[in-house]
C-alpha cells in the first residue's frame, strides 16, 4: 500500500512538474502537416522557439490566454563554454615558455620512494627554491629530495641538491655544488624556505622534512653550516611549507612552519580501497599536527610562539602558507591552506599590553575559509596577487581532483568573495589536482596570469590519474582563459607536479619558472613571451629585513595603477626570487613609483623610465 501511494504521489508530482515546464516555455499544440509553420521569434533565455501567433490563427488575431502567459524571462541562463586552450585564446595574449633544464644541466629528479605500498608521505614532497647563495648576481637553485621514507638509516639515501648558476660566458649552465657548499641533507624532504634570518646579506635555508627540519646558515664564504639545534627550530613533526616574514616588526625575519598530520612511515596506517588494495590514506582519517611559528630573537636563536600569538585553529592540516598585508593596514597577515579543513587567515592586530603579538583567526568572518558553497576543500598551494587591480591582494588556492581551485577576490572592508566560477576558473580545474601555483604577469601585458603545477596523489601501480598537465590561464580583464596549449610543449606533458618557484633567472626582465616533479626531471621554463613594457624591483632593507620581504611597490602610469608585494612563502613548499615584477603593457612613458617598506618608511620616485631593473635601498628616513 505504501508503495502504491508513493507511486501515485510520484505520478502527481511529475504531472505538476510537466505542467509547470509546459507553462514556462509556452508549449503549443502540434501543428498538422497541412498547416504551414508559423513565424518564430527567438527566446535567448531558454533557447526555445515559439509561434508568433496562436496556431491556426492569422497574424494579428489576439492570442489565447495561454499564449499571453509567454512573457519573456528577465533571466538568461547559459552554460559557460569551457575553454580547452588547444590553441590559446586570440582575445588575450598568452605567455610562452621553453623547458631548458637539460640544456642548462639541471638533472634533478625528486624520488619519492614509491614501491606499491602507497605510503601517505610519498604523496606531497618536492620543493624548489631560488637563492643567490654566493652573491654573484646569478640565481641558484635548491631542490629537496625524498628517497625511501621507511628507511631509518639515511646514509645511502639520495639527498637534497644545490645548483649554482654559471655566468653567460660559461654557457649559463647549472652545476651541482652541494658537497662543496657542505650541505648534507638526507631527511625525507618536503620543501624549502629561503631567507636571510641574520641579516648578513647571504641567503639561508630552512628545509622541511618528514621528521626533523633543518636550518642552514650561509657563512658567506660559499659554505653552509647546520645551526638547527642552536636556533631551536628543529620541528620533528611532518612539515610541508614554511615562510619567512617579519611578523613582529622588529626588523628581522620570523619563521612560520606548516605541519600536516601524524603519520609514521615506519609504522604506517593500513589504508585500502573497497577491493582491499593499498591506497594513500585520506587526510580526514589521520590526526592533525598543529603549526608552529618561531620568533627571531636576533641572537641566532628563536622561540616558539604559535600559541602565545594566537596562531592556531581547530584541526588544521597545513600544506601552504602566504604572508602578506591582506587588510591594507601595513601589518603582515598570514593565510594558511589546510587540507580538507577550513583555511585560516590570521589577521595581525599588533602587540598586546603584554608585549606579545596578537593575531585573530578571521577566515570565516572574511569569507576565505571555505568555498562559495560553504565546503572546506583540500587546499595545497597558494598564489597571491592583485588580479583585478583594485589595490587589495587576492588569494588563489589549489585543490583536489574534482573540487576545482578557488580564487578569493579581496573586496577590502567587505572581506573576500569566491569568484572562481564568475571568472571562468571553475570547470577547467575540475579534472586536475593542483599543488604549486603562482600569480604573475609573465608577458608584461599589464595583467596577471595564473600558473599551476598538477599531479594526483594516488600513486598505486597503473594509476591513470597520477600524471597531469600543468595549466596556464591568462586574464582579459573580465575572465581567465586557458591558454595552456599555446604556452609551449611543456604544457602538453603529463607529469606529477609539485613545487613552483619564479625568478628572472636570465636577467631579461621577465619571470622564468622552476618546477619540481616527482620521479621525473625538474623543469626550467625560460620565458619566451612577446612582452610589453616592464619594471622589476629588488628591495634591500636597512631598518627592515634585508631581503625586503613585506615591501610593497605601487606603480602608476596615467590612469593605471599596479601594486605588488613581496610575500613570505606562497606557492607550495617553494621559494620565489625576492623580486617584484610589474608589467606595463603598451605604456612606455615614465611612471611614478611608491615604495612602502615593512618598517613603515616610504619612498616616491617620479619620472621613472620603463624597461629597467631597479635595486631599491630603504632610506634611513622617509623621503
Amino acid at each position: 500500500m505504501l508503495r502504491r501511494c508513493a507511486s501515485i504521489s510520484g505520478r502527481v508530482v511529475w504531472a505538476i512538474v510537466i505542467a509547470a515546464v509546459a507553462l514556462a516555455v509556452g508549449c503549443a499544440k502540434p501543428q498538422s502537416a497541412s498547416t504551414p509553420p508559423a513565424a518564430t521569434t527567438s527566446r535567448p533565455a531558454t533557447g526555445v522557439s515559439r509561434p508568433a501567433a496562436a496556431p491556426g490563427k492569422p497574424a494579428g488575431v489576439a492570442a489565447t490566454p495561454a499564449a499571453k502567459a509567454e512573457k519573456a524571462s528577465p533571466f538568461k541562463f547559459e552554460r559557460p563554454v569551457r575553454s580547452e586552450g588547444k590553441n590559446g585564446d586570440d582575445s588575450v595574449p598568452c605567455p610562452r615558455f621553453e623547458d631548458t633544464s637539460a640544456a642548462r644541466g639541471l638533472d634533478h629528479v625528486y624520488r619519492n620512494g614509491e614501491a606499491g605500498g602507497s605510503l601517505m608521505v610519498e604523496a606531497i614532497g618536492g620543493g624548489v627554491g631560488w637563492l643567490d647563495y654566493d652573491r654573484d648576481g646569478l640565481w641558484d637553485l635548491y631542490f629537496n629530495q625524498g628517497g625511501d621514507p621507511a628507511v631509518a638509516d639515511r646514509s645511502n639515501q639520495p639527498f637534497d641538491r644545490l645548483f649554482r648558476r654559471l655566468p653567460p660566458s660559461a654557457g649559463g649552465r647549472f652545476i651541482d655544488v652541494t658537497a662543496a657548499c657542505r650541505i648534507h641533507e638526507t631527511g625525507y624532504g618536503q620543501g624549502v624556505a629561503v631567507g636571510d634570518f641574520d641579516d648578513d646579506g647571504f641567503d639561508d635555508l630552512y628545509v622541511t622534512n618528514v621528521g626533523a627540519n633543518t636550518l642552514y646558515r650561509n657563512l658567506g664564504d660559499g659554505t653552509f653550516v647546520d645551526v638547527t639545534a642552536a636556533a631551536g627550530v628543529g620541528d620533528e613533526r611532518w612539515s610541508s611549507s614554511a615562510a619567512w616574514a617579519d611578523l613582529d616588526g622588529d626588523g628581522d625575519l620570523d619563521l612560520y612552519v606548516c605541519n600536516y598530520v601524524r603519520y609514521d612511515p615506519f609504522h604506517p596506517m593500513d589504508c585500502r580501497n573497497v577491493k582491499g588494495e593499498p591506497r594513500i590514506c585520506h587526510p580526514r582519517d589521520v590526526e592533525h599536527w598543529p603549526d608552529e611559528c618561531y620568533e627571531n630573537l636576533g641572537d641566532g636563536s628563536f622561540r616558539p610562539v604559535a600559541q602565545a600569538w594566537g596562531l592556531f585553529g581547530p584541526g588544521n592540516k597545513a600544506l601552504g602558507v602566504a604572508v602578506a598585508d591582506f587588510t591594507n593596514d601595513g601589518l603582515p597577515d598570514i593565510y594558511v591552506a589546510n587540507d580538507t579543513t577550513p583555511n585560516f587567515l590570521f589577521v595581525n592586530e599588533g602587540k598586546g599590553a603584554d608585549g606579545e603579538m596578537r593575531f585573530r583567526e578571521s577566515a570565516t568572518l572574511l569569507g576565505c575559509a571555505v568555498d562559495r558553497n560553504g565546503m572546506a576543500q583540500a587546499s595545497m598551494g597558494l598564489a597571491v596577487g592583485d588580479y583585478d587591480d583594485n589595490g587589495w591582494l587576492d588569494v588563489y588556492s589549489t585543490h583536489f581532483y574534482d573540487e576545482s581551485n578557488t580564487l578569493y577576490r579581496n573586496l577590502g572592508a567587505s572581506g573576500f568573495e569566491d569568484v572562481t566560477g564568475l571568472v571562468g576558473l571553475h570547470e577547467p580545474t575540475l579534472p586536475r589536482l593542483g599543488f604549486g601555483t603562482a600569480m604573475a604577469d609573465f608577458n608584461a601585458d599589464g595583467r596577471q596570469e595564473l600558473l599551476i603545477a598538477n599531479g594526483h596523489v594516488e600513486n598505486y601501480p597503473g594509476s591513470p590519474l597520477l600524471k597531469m598537465k600543468a595549466q596556464l590561464f591568462s586574464f582579459n580583464g573580465q575572465r581567465f582563459k586557458d591558454c595552456s596549449g599555446a604556452a609551449g610543449p611543456y604544457f602538453e606533458e603529463k607529469l606529477v607536479g609539485r613545487g613552483v618557484a619564479l625568478a628572472d633567472a636570465d636577467g631579461d626582465g621577465d619571470l622564468d619558472v622552476a618546477i619540481a616533479h616527482q620521479n621525473s626531471p625538474a623543469a626550467l621554463l625560460e620565458n619566451r613571451s612577446a612582452a610589453g613594457h616592464w619594471l622589476t624591483f629588488q628591495c634591500i632593507g636597512e631598518r627592515s629585513n634585508r631581503r625586503g620581504i613585506g615591501a610593497r611597490v605601487t606603480v602608476t602610469s596615467g590612469d593605471r595603477t599596479w601594486i605588488r608585494e613581496l610575500c613570505g612563502g606562497s606557492s607550495y613548499a617553494s621559494t620565489h626570487q625576492p623580486l617584484l615584477a610589474v608589467g606595463l603593457g603598451d605604456r612606455g612613458g615614465p611612471c611614478t613609483v611608491e615604495i612602502r617598506w615593512p618598517s613603515g618608511a616610504t619612498q616616491r620616485l617620479e619620472g621613472t623610465a620603463v624597461d629597467q631593473a631597479l635595486v631599491l635601498r630603504e632610506p634611513p628616513v622617509n623621503r
